[in-house]
């Protein structure tokens, strides 16, 4: 029996190429913060998630659905604006099914962005976190079941998730534009409700920095596929324990919002940055 996930990724890419003749070099995905950066690039074209077959869509306040397709630059993008992330109660495979198709629209690079909450006590609310690597067992793993050998092996490396070579671009754009940047390990927990203090004392101890609701299983999806991944979390608050502030979604949303200026002129910056060798 054909594997009914890729079957949908399948259908999900045809409804693609019927409505939208593009093809990215680097697709984006915009997490909190940044939900109007697509304003600022030249669009060409714009799909709603509604007009794919099967496709799933985001449910969480702030967060739209749909792609935009346009330039940043000289560099063809695909930006995810509005994850679906799996407290909003849908399959891992779903979870991941937008940047597989990603992929299959011609990406090679995936970029994800987030709101994170710091663990890290030299961090603060409004820092930027460069994620080095993540941990994700907490949430199941987007690659259980029947592997899907028409996008990659039964068993990924997972040893540089984080392309170390887009790491050093975007650790050399900040620096060049000014912007402090943290370096550090994101957490993947399940959500929807924030940690205990108890919970980010143990994800402390095994070696986090950041903890969120998304983007690890993302990053695993994309690896098994093959492409180049890179990651920065806005730390939107502090975690539970850290502080005394009880935890609150305005507080994320408010601290997204205030550094969204910067944060969107380091995503320019480190996306030309990223594809400037392939442009002619």
């Amino acid at each position: 029996m054909a594997n009914e996930v890729y079957n949908k990724l399948l259908k999900c890419y045809g409804c693609f190429k019927e409505k939208v003749n593009f093809k990215p070099g680097v697709a984006l995905v915009l997490g909190s913060g940044l939900g109007d950066y697509a304003d600022g690039i030249e669009v060409v074209a714009e799909l709603d998630y509604h007009d794919i077959e099967g496709f799933p869509v985001s449910t969480v306040p702030g967060h739209q659905g749909k792609y935009i397709f346009g330039y940043v630059g000289k560099v063809p993008v695909v930006c995810m604006k509005g994850r679906v992330h799996y407290y909003e109660g849908y399959n891992i495979s779903d979870v991941v099914l937008p940047v597989r198709l990603m992929k299959l629209m011609g990406a090679e690079v995936l970029f994800l962005t987030n709101a994170a909450g710091g663990i890290n006590t030299d961090f603060r609310a409004g820092d930027f976190m460069l994620i080095k690597d993540h941990i994700a067992n907490f949430v199941p793993s987007p690659l259980i079941g029947e592997n899907i050998d028409e996008l990659g092996v039964r068993f990924p490396d997972m040893g540089n998730v984080y392309d170390k070579e887009l790491r050093q671009v975007i650790k050399r754009t900040a620096a060049l534009a000014g912007i402090q940047l943290q370096e550090g390990v994101y957490i993947q927990l399940t959500g929807p409700n924030y940690e205990t203090p108890a919970e980010i004392r143990m994800c402390r101890t095994l070696g986090a920095d950041a903890v969120g609701m998304s983007t690890a299983c993302e990053a695993v999806a994309a690896n098994h596929m093959g492409m180049k991944i890179c990651g920065i979390s806005c730390i939107s608050n502090m975690a539970a324990g850290i502080t005394a502030n009880p935890l609150t979604h305005k507080e994320v949303q408010d601290t997204a919002d205030r550094v969204a200026p910067l944060f969107k002129q380091l995503v320019t910056e480190c996306i030309k940055n990223i594809y400037a060798d392939k442009i002619e």
